[in-house]
């Protein structure tokens, strides 16, 4: 059966990789919904934008009445909530954008959602779902041992993970109050194509090709579970489409890596396909003082999704790094055009 999905951030790094699978592997009708911030990127939806099943509204999901009338128009049977402010560094810079965003902006998409919902005709009505997209960070910081689970208590440390906490209980109270049908998704780091160049390896990639420094926080042994985007957006349409109202799924990639371990892969695999005569790129590594509050260790225990849905990711730590590298290598008009403008690399949050 062919659905109609809305995703809100449908042009930032996870949003345009669920859209290209949707449009490129599916039959559904697909409206993205992005502001275009600094981190949302026409270009990432490319691939996919000439096609008579793909919608693209430049909007503010905080614009109640703009989501209204797109509700009307649209017609959606699931919405899939990925619009956030999501850089740690930079919610440690500027909190402001992530509470107007990620929590008041998802409260006023619930309203919306709950108002597009209670009129809808009865087989519209038990079609429909709102997936929130969310975060492993909620959960605070793990020891060396021990995983994330759908029933860890929340306990997060920096403001962008305290307004992700609060979008998550936002749609689960909408869920039990108002018995709005919702689907939520936590998942661990995302790496992969098309990823915005502040984030850790697509930073990492782009710094060594440009001979610049390689800046690991503290000393590098802050652990990460990686998972790559295409797997996750699988995942999420596994999710959107099978879960089952009111519940949560955690999606992780099972590679835990520290940092540092992270970024020798990284200059491994560009000796290998683009060396450098000035010598092989860990000696570009340099240790910066540490990020504030930095959480030691993340780590997911996907075991739900995978015994009630049957999904589990296809990409090794390996195979989906050396796919990134490459990628970066074959598209640097991608990138290039954001180092060129809007972010070029510089350290942010410091505090």
């Amino acid at each position: 059966m062919s659905l109609r999905f809305i995703v809100t951030g449908g042009a930032g790094f996870i949003g345009s990789a669920v859209v290209r699978k949707l449009i490129g592997e599916t039959q559904h009708d697909v409206c993205v919904v992005d502001k275009l911030t600094y981190a949302g990127n026409l270009a990432s939806l490319a691939p996919v934008s000439g096609s008579s099943r793909y919608r693209f509204e430049q909007a503010d999901i905080g614009d109640g009445e703009c989501m209204r009338t797109l509700f009307a128009e649209f017609k959606p049977d699931i919405v899939m909530h990925l619009a956030a402010e999501s850089h740690v560094d930079r919610s440690i810079d500027g909190p402001r954008d992530f509470i107007q965003t990620n929590i008041v902006g998802t409260f006023s998409l619930l309203q919306e959602a709950l108002r597009h919902w209670r009129n809808l005709e009865s087989e519209a009505r038990k079609r429909f779902r709102f997936h929130h997209i969310s975060t492993d960070e909620v959960f605070g910081s793990l020891g060396e041992k021990g995983f994330f689970r759908e029933d860890t208590a929340y306990q997060p440390n920096s403001p962008y993970s305290a307004s992700k906490a609060a979008s998550d209980h936002l749609v689960r109270a909408w869920h039990h109050t108002y018995h709005l049908p919702v689907v939520m998704t936590n998942c661990s780091n995302n790496y992969g194509p098309y990823h915005f160049p502040e984030k850790l390896i697509p930073l990492m990639i782009i710094n060594a090709l440009e001979g610049k420094p390689l800046p690991v926080y503290g000393n590098g042994l802050n652990v990460r579970d990686w998972l790559y985007v295409d797997d996750h957006a699988d995942a999420l349409l596994t999710v959107a489409t099978a879960g089952k109202t009111g519940e949560s799924y955690n999606i992780g990639g099972h590679n835990e890596k520290t940092n540092l371990e992270v970024v020798k892969a990284i200059c491994a695999i560009l000796d290998e396909l683009r060396p450098d005569p000035e010598g092989p790129h860990e000696r570009l590594i340099t240790y910066v003082t540490d990020r504030p509050g930095h959480d030691a260790r993340y780590a997911i225990d996907a075991g739900k999704i995978g015994r009630e849905l049957g999904w589990a990711p296809k990409e090794t730590f390996e195979t989906g790094l050396r796919r990134t590298v490459e990628w970066y290598l074959a598209n640097p008009s991608w990138w290039g055009d954001i180092r060129s403008g809007v972010y070029r690399g510089e350290r942010l949050g410091v505090a």
